[in-house]
C-alpha cells in the first residue's frame, strides 16, 4: 500500500470526529437528563452493587445507542443527524416516563435491588431503541 493509498483512507476522519462528537454529546446528554429524571441515583446504586440499577441504565443506554447509531448511519449531515439524535433522546425518555406510570412501583422497586423491575425496565429501553431505530431507516 503506497502513501497515497494510506493518506487517502484518512480522507473522511474529520467527518468521523465531528458525528463521534455528535453522538457523545448526544449520548453524555441522554444519560445526564436520564439521571436527573429518575427518583433514585444510578450511579450510587451501580456503585452499590444494584443489579436492579444496572439492568435499568444499560437498557436505556443501549436503547440510546441503537437509534443513535441509525441516524449517523442514514442521515444526510451533521445537523440532520443531530435532529434524529434529538429525537431518540426524546424517545428515550418518554418509554421511561410511561414505564414509571405503567409500573408505579419501579421508582421502589429498583433501589430496592430487585431486579425483575430493573431488567424489565432495561428491556423495554432496548426494544424502544431497536424500534426506533428501525423506523428512521425511510
Amino acid at each position: 500500500m503506497s502513501k497515497l493509498e494510506i493518506l487517502a483512507s484518512f480522507s473522511g476522519f474529520d467527518d468521523f470526529l465531528l458525528y463521534l462528537a455528535i453522538s457523545g454529546v448526544l449520548l453524555a446528554a441522554f444519560v445526564a437528563i436520564y439521571i436527573k429524571i429518575t427518583p433514585y441515583r444510578e450511579i450510587q446504586l451501580i456503585r452499590e452493587n444494584n443489579m436492579a440499577a444496572a439492568f435499568s441504565l444499560s437498557g436505556a443506554v443501549i436503547g440510546m445507542v441503537i437509534p443513535l447509531a441509525n441516524a449517523v448511519e442514514f442521515s444526510v449531515n451533521p445537523v440532520d443527524m443531530a435532529i434524529w439524535g434529538f429525537i431518540a433522546l426524546a424517545i428515550q425518555l418518554i418509554v421511561f416516563v410511561i414505564a414509571r406510570i405503567a409500573l408505579p412501583n419501579i421508582v421502589v422497586d429498583i433501589p430496592a435491588g430487585k431486579t425483575a423491575p430493573g431488567f424489565f425496565l432495561g428491556a423495554i429501553s432496548i426494544a424502544a431503541g431497536i424500534l426506533n431505530a428501525a423506523c428512521m431507516t425511510y
